[in-house]
């Protein structure tokens, strides 16, 4: 039994983050993990091995339509499965290497195993109980399963089941047109695979900005991605190595049957809190089954807290991380602060989507007047130049007082793009003062100043 400050539950990105920073306030911490090896699902089984097949399997289409025009001749490479995901799974090894690295460097216990808190102060990890005066519940979510669909990880697969798949089906259905099944939708089409999305609703990456929607599906279907929206999937029946995916039409009532080598339920994810006994430390829970928190992440139980998928808001690593500070400096006595106004989010196909803030939608609801400053990367030199001209970066203001609300972005590298627009946020900048910003050229950030002169009197390049 060993006495801490405090000991973090999970060591994904906002467990291992907020141990660090404890460390770093100079709190005697530890962390439970039951996995072999740190960083969660994002590092494991998420955010980090889909970025490598997504890199991977871009650099195969480069090679099979651009370098030709680009004088770089000679057959296309060859698709080696196999060495594929050992690149994937060397990235994995060195991030995760990586944390235990920091947690050796910060002085952080790593308590091997899977953790419960039988009482307020307590945790226990396997047979041992040790004490800690606060307990920070980081334990992250698993993936939302689909009435009625059983998930064998061979057939019918989740994130963590398309991530290593024996070898690349010839048919894939995905269900669900979110984030997680058009990122490794468009991985498997750039493979080959034929690829078809259901979705449930009449529209794609549902919540984001209308008129990003609607470009991004149009430039998917372009890449050989098929959709099929306003679908209820009623039912995926396996038989041999193959599926047969059943939805009804929300529009006619009408069923269709689609064939497939490997399923892919997308369907979200939830919080995952099983076995902490949570229910009878009397912690309070909402309705979705997460952990409910005040304005600090302290639960209801005096001297535990808890951030991240686990509670309320976006499951995003950095909203994670962002969390995992805040708790961190507030117990060491600071008075940390988490602007969600300002959370990112991204999606990693070709073009990437990035976005953050306001839609044009949420302003109309909230009867705001605003502006739309919108430059496309077909005005942009060095996006021409590397085949990346699809897509534009929209900034919204506010119509009196030119502040920044909101901006989206598809495109080349969106995902960096976004965060000098999400600074300029931060410091409650107008658009204006990033169109006088000097940008280098030629480059594609030169576009996210286009869009914010064209919110004042006018984009230069368009």
């Amino acid at each position: 039994m060993a006495n801490y400050d405090v000991i973090v539950i999970g060591s994904g990105p906002g467990g291992y983050v907020c141990a660090i920073r404890c460390a770093q306030l100079g709190l005697k911490t530890a962390v439970v993990e039951g996995r072999d090896t740190l960083g969660g699902t994002c590092l494991n089984v998420g955010c980090i091995p889909s970025k490598a097949l997504l890199h991977a399997s871009h650099m195969l289409h480069e090679a099979e339509h651009n370098f030709a025009a680009m004088g770089l001749k000679g057959k296309a490479p060859s698709v080696d499965w196999k060495q594929m995901q050992s690149y994937k799974s060397d990235t994995i090894e060195t991030n995760t290497k990586g944390i235990e690295f920091l947690f050796k460097k910060n002085k952080i216990d790593w308590l091997k195993g899977w953790g419960s808190i039988p009482a307020a102060g307590q945790v226990k990890v396997g047979d041992a109980v040790h004490s800690a005066k606060n307990i920070i519940i980081a334990s992250g979510s698993v993936p939302s399963a689909l009435p009625g669909i059983e998930v064998d990880q061979k057939i019918v697969v989740d994130s963590t089941g398309a991530l290593e798949l024996p070898k690349i089906p010839k048919k894939l259905v995905v269900i669900g047109a979110g984030v997680i099944g058009l990122e490794l939708g468009s991985v498997y089409a750039r493979l080959g695979a034929e690829v078809e999305v259901v979705e449930f609703l009449d529209v794609i990456t549902p919540g984001m900005d209308a008129e990003v929607q609607r470009t991004f599906q149009k430039l998917l279907t372009k890449q050989g991605i098929s959709f099929t929206l306003g679908a209820a999937v009623q039912g995926v029946e396996v038989k041999g190595n193959k599926a047969k995916v059943t939805y009804k039409s929300r529009k006619d009532d009408s069923e269709t049957t689609i064939d497939a080598d490997t399923v892919l339920v997308a369907t979200g994810r939830k919080p995952f809190t099983d076995g902490l006994g949570l229910e009878a430390l009397g912690v309070e829970m909402s309705d979705r089954g997460q952990i409910k928190t005040n304005a600090n992440y302290a639960t209801n139980v005096a001297g535990i807290y808890a951030i991240g998928d686990a509670i309320e808001g976006p499951m995003l690593a950095h909203k994670a991380e962002d969390e995992g500070m805040a708790v961190a400096e507030g117990l060491a006595g600071q008075h940390p602060h988490v602007n969600y106004n300002v959370i990112p989010g991204v999606i990693y196909t070709h073009p990437e989507v990035a976005s953050v803030g306001e839609t044009e939608e949420s302003l109309k609801e909230q009867g705001r007047s605003y502006k739309a400053g919108k430059f496309s990367f077909m005005g942009n030199g060095r996006a021409k130049a590397n085949f990346a001209a699809d897509g534009f970066v929209k900034i919204l203001a506010d119509a009196q007082t030119d502040r920044i609300l909101g901006a989206h972005i598809i495109g080349p590298m969106a995902g960096d793009l976004l965060h000098e627009i999400c600074v300029a946020m931060e410091f409650g900048a107008a658009a204006e003062d990033l169109a006088r910003t000097c940008h280098a050229h030629p480059t594609y950030s030169e576009a996210v100043r286009e869009a914010a002169l064209a919110c004042g009197d006018g984009a230069i390049h368009a």
